[in-house]
């Protein structure tokens, strides 16, 4: 506490204390040079030179800084240029922010003095002036592609959705929590699991050894670690990456992405989560479309928020004698008009053991959902959970996991309350409001092996 109170103070006087005179340039990113509605005389601004023009009398630049998908133009004199100065160049641009006279900018930086910091060799530099490089051919530079339009809006989309997720739970009263990455649980039960090893363990001839005297994996899940915080606060969620260890080197599957994952206690009623998942869905996309909107229109697609549409699927998956498949999934949400839609009720048998029994005689459902969205598929699953005991340990005693789910039982055992929760692939979603094939496309690094050094 004395520590803590010494740093405040200390805090308090630096900020408190005048600040030294000095004349140096103000410095701008360029989106803040672009959104300026006032000239000013003396601005700094740095980045990387996206395209050179060099005419008689003039010499244009359009500098980038990773701000801002549109460009700062920059007007200097000819003898300002210098050999080094070329597409992929980082330079650093001090002068005068003036009114432009072309049409489509309203300000442009009047240069008084480019010092190129960092020389590009166009020659072998793999992304060239003027060119749109397919997806296809920058996965071939994971450690070049953000240099790219596309690959820099993505990004930007990326951090604007984090945040606007974020946001929203924030604003709606969730306590975030950090969920284990290395676990000992398989919450999907499917048993494509990453194994966790030391890189030196070497266990004796004839005997198991662990580094945590269990086996341990990369999680799948967040949820039972949530479950586990749902019995304290009434509203959680976690937002982190994720492991699927799935032989597939498909457009719709990574060995690594990330899941918005929450739950909420007291509840008993599916619709309150399709509520909850409906909102996030809404709220993030407004957000992302309000403050990207170039960034969207890149990639030729537009998504609002949708109408919901609400179908019962039983029948067509009992005839399909499976649980739903992709090609089923995008069948549904064509069928129903190429909207989002919500599939509720699944069979008990094809779902996980913490889903809540409906006990609706022959059909013999659990309250679960899946928010199934045009082009991807599913893009959001949840369900009520099983808060009843008897229920519950029954489930577990019958597929030989009640010795291992004992921690879960315990849960029923000590205040245990109606909840429900959700899960969403956020690579998934970006794929929804972008438009974009290959889920490999919306991360910021292809993975192996596309290169022995990421």
């Amino acid at each position: 506490m004395f520590g803590a109170r010494c740093l405040f103070l200390a805090l308090r006087r630096c900020s408190s204390a005048p600040c030294p005179k000095h004349t140096q340039a103000a410095r701008l990113r360029v989106r803040e040079a672009l959104e300026a509605q006032e000239v000013a005389d003396d601005i700094k601004v740095q980045g990387w030179v996206r395209s050179v023009r060099s005419q008689k009398e003039v010499l244009f630049l359009h500098i980038n800084d990773g701000s801002s998908l549109e460009s700062l133009q920059v007007v200097a004199d000819p003898t300002l240029e210098n050999r080094d100065l070329a597409f992929g160049s980082a330079v650093e641009v001090q002068g005068k922010l003036v009114k432009s006279l072309h049409r489509m900018q309203n300000v442009e930086l009047k240069a008084e003095n480019i010092r190129v910091l960092g020389p590009c060799d166009t020659l072998v530099f793999p992304f060239k002036p003027r060119e749109r490089p397919l997806l296809e051919y920058s996965r071939q530079f994971p450690h070049l592609r953000c240099r790219t339009n596309v690959l820099s809006s993505l990004l930007r989309v990326r951090s604007e959705a984090t945040a606007a997720i974020h946001s929203f739970f924030k604003d709606h009263g969730y306590v975030h929590i950090h969920t284990p990455i290395i676990t000992s649980n398989d919450c999907e039960g499917a048993g494509e699991l990453f194994h966790v090893k030391t890189s030196n363990e070497a266990p004796e001839p004839g005997k198991d050894s662990h580094f945590f005297n269990v086996p341990a994996f990369l999680t799948v899940s967040g949820q039972l670690h949530l479950e586990v915080m749902a019995g304290a606060f009434t509203h959680v969620f976690t937002f982190g990456p994720t492991f699927r260890a799935e032989n597939s080197q498909s457009r719709r599957h990574l060995a690594e992405f990330y899941m918005v994952e929450a739950e909420i206690s007291f509840t008993e009623s599916l619709q309150d989560i399709i509520q909850v998942i409906e909102d996030l869905f809404k709220t993030a996309t407004s957000i992302v479309l309000s403050k990207c909107p170039q960034e969207v229109e890149l990639f030729h697609k537009y998504v609002s928020p949708a109408q919901k549409v609400r179908t019962d699927a039983e029948e067509q998956i009992q005839n399909w004698g499976g649980d739903l498949q992709t090609e089923h999934e995008k069948y549904l949400v064509k069928h129903c008009g190429e909207v989002p839609v919500f599939v509720i009720n699944y069979p008990y048998e094809l779902k996980p053991f913490y889903m809540r029994d409906n006990e609706d005689g022959p059909q013999h459902t659990v309250a679960a959902v899946d928010l199934l969205v045009p082009g991807i598929g599913e893009l959001c699953g949840g369900s009520l959970r099983e808060e009843r005991l008897d229920f519950l340990q029954s489930r577990l005693e019958r597929l030989g996991l009640a010795d291992t789910y004992q921690w879960y039982l315990d849960l029923r055992q000590f205040g245990s309350v109606p909840h429900g929760g959700f899960g969403l692939g956020f690579e998934r979603y970006l794929q929804c409001i972008l438009g974009v094939d290959n889920i490999k496309d919306v991360i910021p690094f292809p993975r192996f092996p596309h290169s022995c050094l990421l």
